[in-house]
Parts: C-alpha cells; sequence; structure tokens
C-alpha cells in the first residue's frame, strides 16, 4: 500500500489518488486490528525465520524496468495478499468467542471487511496504471506530421515521410481528417511498412483503432478527442498516446490521465492549430512543473527561422508540419531543424 501511496504522491502529485490510497491503508489497518482473537494471533504466528518462502525468489523478483513496473507489482501483491486472507479468514476457528472482545469481528465478518478492501484496491490500482501510461514515453527529437494538402512543394505525403525519415525525425506523425476509414487505413499501413523500418516511431493521428489496426507505435489524441482512459480500451498499453495540450492546466490533466507524452503550444501561428498562441512561456511552465510532466514536442508555427527561440526556452523535441510538407526538400529541411534542436538539447545536458 505504501508503495503505490508513493506513487501517486510523488510520481504524479495526485492528491485523489494519494487520499485514496492514504484511506484504503489506514482502513486495512483498523481492520486487521480487530481479526479474529485481536492482533497477536497474526504477531504469534509470524515466523520468519523458519519460512520456506523467504528463500524462494521468481525470475527477476530483483529488477524492475521503470517506475510503472513497480507499481505493477505492488499493485499485484496487494490485491494477491488481501485475497489470500479473505479466504483463509473464512477458516478461522471462532477464536473471538474464546477470547470475547467488544473490538474484534467473527471471522465472516472479518472475511466480508477485507473483500470490500479488496475490490477497492482493485478501483485504485486501476486508476493508478492507467495514469502513469505505457511507461515508454519518448524524448522524440523532430516529429513531422504529414498532411497531405500541406505537401506544396512537389512531393507526395509518403515521399516527405520518406524524406524526413531519412534526415532526422525520430517520429512520423499520419494527420489525415478528411479520408475514408478505408484510404486512412491503407495509407496508415504504408507509412508503419515503409516508413519504420527507416527507424522512426508513427503515430496516427486521432484514430486509435486504425493505429491498432496499422501496427503503429501510438496515436495522437486532441482535447476534444476520445479521452485517454477510453481509448486505452482499445489500445491497451501496447500503444502510446500523447495528447495536445494548450495550457498548464491541460498539461497537468493530461499527467493524471496517463499521456504518454504531450504536444505543448501552439508556440506560433499555425494553419494546422486554431487555438490561442501560447507561445515558449506555456513551455517553460510546462518544463518547470513538479512532479515532471511527461516527454514534450513543442508544437505550432515552427519554421526553420524561428526554431531557435523555441528550443533556446528548453524544448527538447519539436513538431513540424508545413515547414516541411510544404518544402521543396522536405529532407533538408527536416537536417537543418533537427540539428538545431540536437545542438540545443545537447548543451541543455551538459548543463
Amino acid at each position: 500500500m505504501r508503495v503505490l501511496e508513493d506513487a501517486a504522491r510523488f510520481l504524479l502529485g495526485s492528491r485523489a489518488l494519494s487520499e485514496s490510497l492514504k484511506t484504503i491503508r489506514h482502513e486495512l489497518a483498523t481492520t486487521l486490528d480487530r481479526m479474529p482473537g485481536g492482533e497477536g494471533v497474526g504477531l504469534a504466528h509470524r515466523d520468519t525465520p523458519n519460512d520456506v518462502g523467504t528463500s524462494i525468489a521468481a525470475p527477476g523478483e530483483y529488477r524492475r524496468q521503470g517506475a510503472r513496473e513497480v507499481v505493477l507489482a505492488a499493485g499485484k501483491r496487494l490485491t494477491e495478499a488481501l485475497r489470500s486472507i479473505e479466504e483463509y479468514a473464512k477458516a478461522l476457528p471462532e477464536l473471538a468467542s474464546k477470547a470475547p472482545s467488544s473490538t474484534d469481528l467473527s471471522p465472516e465478518e472479518f472475511a466480508q471487511a477485507v473483500e470490500q478492501l479488496r475490490y477497492r484496491a482493485y478501483g485504485v490500482e486501476r486508476r493508478l496504471l492507467l495514469a502513469l501510461g505505457t511507461g515508454r514515453g519518448a524524448q522524440w527529437r523532430l516529429c513531422v506530421l504529414v498532411t497531405e494538402k500541406l505537401c506544396t512543394g512537389g512531393h507526395g505525403w509518403l515521399d516527405v515521410a520518406i524524406a524526413s525519415a531519412q534526415n532526422g525525425a525520430d517520429c512520423i506523425q499520419l494527420r489525415e481528417h478528411g479520408l475514408s476509414d478505408k484510404e486512412l487505413t491503407s495509407r496508415a499501413t504504408r507509412l508503419v511498412e515503409t516508413v519504420k523500418p527507416l527507424g522512426p516511431a508513427i503515430v496516427i493521428n486521432n484514430r486509435p483503432d486504425i493505429a491498432v489496426v496499422a501496427a503503429a507505435d501510438g496515436v495522437h489524441l486532441g482535447q476534444t478527442d476520445m479521452p485517454i482512459h477510453q481509448a486505452r480500451k482499445i489500445t491497451g498499453f501496447e500503444l502510446l498516446i500523447g495528447l495536445s495540450t494548450n495550457n498548464l492546466r491541460e498539461a497537468q490533466h493530461a499527467l493524471r490521465d496517463g499521456a504518454d507524452y504531450c504536444g505543448v503550444g501552439p508556440m506560433y501561428a499555425s494553419p494546422t492549430k486554431n487555438k490561442p498562441i501560447a507561445g515558449p512561456m506555456y513551455l517553460m511552465e510546462y518544463l518547470k512543473h513538479d512532479p515532471p510532466m511527461p516527454p514534450h514536442l513543442a508544437i505550432g508555427g515552427i519554421t526553420p527561422d524561428n526554431v531557435v527561440e523555441v528550443v533556446a526556452a528548453g524544448a527538447k523535441g519539436v513538431a513540424v508540419s508545413s515547414a516541411i510538407c510544404g518544402a521543396t526538400d522536405p529532407g533538408e529541411a527536416a537536417r537543418a531543424i533537427r540539428e538545431v534542436v540536437d545542438r540545443y538539447a545537447a548543451v541543455s545536458e551538459s548543463n
């Protein structure tokens, strides 16, 4: 319980989850104090030196790949332990009748109380794991948002994606709102099959179902799209989920809901972002937040001419659309932006 509570408190900064876990922890302690025969029964049966289980270790028991695995293991141990206590409580002798106490529960009452705590633990475990996302959020340097109508430089959408991937884009997002499901699925599949082998992650905008079918790496959602917890019913934890945010409040909700990364912006006026300009000031707020926010992509009107200002404000990654899709040489445009991001990121990391 304490491991889960610390995750809610220090990893997510979630007051609601922390309070829920603290309440369950205290109620569990109170319930165990009222076990048939009193707390002394449990203590009297504790025999660590002769417990054969202390010398048995499962493969990987002493390794955890990140905080999410710590929480996952703790949640399973909690619910399994409560189930074990509940089941064995049903077989307890009527100790309370031999040593009556006004506070002791009968075996049946004790089992029922533990059962209810177990059900509540399932719920809070689910909320906490969803809030932690996949635990695989990547800090990309350059994400290129590919939209066919913006490809005005004489290159098709797939050629732009290929050229970007070959010149530093480590994420390609397919962003098409007017296509039929059949055509969007076809393009998403072609993108995964053709461009993913070149190295970048492939993300589909707005459509978790098509992202799953195409075997993409993730899906990106907007503020008016499907909520993250609903999208998880389609993607599970196999796909990354990103969320566009326009202010710190939306970013805090994204952290609470388990976004694996966030779009942060708009930095500047953009034909793809019909939102009030947030500017680099919002980016700096995002980066200073405690607890830390998910990985980010500064987005909105970013070009080779203004990308320096964005990365100077602290951006470790940027998302670009028109400046690359509409370039006469999209590969060169991608390379130029990636070089700037890398240069400033290297200085930031060295400090």
